[in-house]
């Protein structure tokens, strides 16, 4: 149901206004202010989808209104209407952020038309306003020890800028993580994070997922198709698992680093990129220089920043913290009761071997969840943990 202030000193105008909207859809929730004032103080006790605000009024005028609406509102579209003298004020007002304006006496369907189309935009913007909510809930940092509270603090610091991150640590701890929060506090974050693992490419397609090919370029090439750094553009790339790439692919890449340009496969024309690379490994990149299996001049590239994520069992006291998380989001996603860990359950977790590092303890956590008790106790881990 969309919620519809109308601003408007002329009581007609308003009923018309009103009925127009009505008629138009009966869950309308719409209601009114005779002059500015009073728009604002209605402003500042709800929210609304949507405000059609008249442009002159005495004492606070519509403009003021929308500044006022779209510092403090600024999801909320907002069509002016003017006379026919205010046109030059109604195309101001639309720099100023109004959606847009209306004349008076309000031609049918062209307002209906804009009405419709300002409410899409306001219920837009505000999905993905709830998208990336959910999406940044997915990818917390769970946990206060002091390894994870240094990760925080690198990546408030390097996250503002444009630095290549190499970001290093065992499968299953989170690089992951790292990467998606560098990109959402950094100012690329209105631009797509595309993510691409080296690891699940067969080598003689990764250069084709990297960089596009032509048309007719290889068999299976039977369109032109866009690589992930030209998707990528404005955005950030993330390269997981970068140690698996091979070595014509890691030369590609360093030329695109280098140069800011790709080429696609099959293709003989340059595509300029803007993309900010991290790159996120479970392997000894200086071993892999020194076994011939990874250009040491694209490790200096990419490795301008490093972040060593430690193992689950190198920070043991964020696991009553990790276990809170999981078994509140498990509990969602099932449509379960929440159960509780007893403390002696807690302690046992911590002093077992997680080799898999937080991927296993979050399967872990489900086992308990669904084979325990009512309160997990220190019985159901050493009974379903190691199962």
């Amino acid at each position: 149901m969309a919620k519809i202030l109308i601003v408007e000193d002329e009581k007609a105008i308003r009923n018309v206004l009103r009925n127009i909207l009505a008629d138009e859809d009966k869950t309308f929730e719409i209601d009114e202010a005779e002059h500015g004032k009073q728009a604002i103080d209605m402003l500042a006790t709800k929210e609304y989808d949507l405000m059609l605000c008249d442009i002159k009024m005495p004492g606070v005028d519509g403009m003021e209104v929308l500044t006022w609406s779209r510092e403090k509102h600024p999801d909320t579209s907002v069509i002016m209407i003017s006379g026919h003298g205010d046109l030059d004020t109604a195309v101001e007002s639309m720099r100023m952020g109004a959606y847009d304006y209306i004349s008076k006496p309000p031609d049918l369907n062209r307002l209906l038309s804009t009405v419709r189309h300002a409410l899409d935009k306001t219920h837009l913007v505000r999905e993905n306003k709830t998208l990336k909510k959910k999406i940044s809930k997915n990818y917390e940092m769970i946990g206060s020890s002091e390894a994870l509270e240094n990760i925080k603090g690198i990546i408030e610091k390097v996250a503002p800028t444009d630095a290549r991150v190499l970001i290093n640590g065992p499968n299953g701890t989170g690089k992951e993580l790292v990467a998606h929060w560098l990109h959402q506090k950094s100012a690329r974050n209105k631009m797509p994070l595309i993510e691409v693992n080296c690891a699940a490419i067969p080598a003689e397609l990764i250069e084709s997922e990297l960089f596009g090919h032509k048309k007719g370029a290889f068999t299976s090439a039977v369109k032109d198709r866009k690589g992930k750094f030209e998707l990528a553009s404005g955005g950030t790339l993330f390269l997981d698992e970068i140690g698996d790439m091979s070595l014509s692919a890691q030369a590609k890449v360093l030329r695109a680093l280098q140069e800011g340009k790709i080429t696609p496969v099959g293709g003989d024309k340059e595509i300029k990129v803007d993309v900010r690379v991290l790159a996120a490994t479970n392997k000894d990149l200086r071993k892999e220089i020194a076994d011939g299996k990874f250009r040491e001049d694209l490790y200096h590239r990419l490795s301008v920043i490093v972040i060593n994520v430690p193992a689950l069992n190198d920070r043991r006291e964020d696991i009553p913290e990790l276990v809170a998380h999981f078994t509140g989001k498990i509990a969602d996603e099932q449509g379960a009761p929440k159960k509780d860990f007893s403390p002696q359950a807690l302690e046992a977790l911590q002093k077992m071997d997680w080799t898999g590092n937080i991927r296993e303890l979050r399967n872990v956590v489900e086992r308990l969840i669904i084979l325990g008790g009512k309160e997990i106790s220190k019985e159901d881990v050493l009974a379903f943990a190691s199962k």
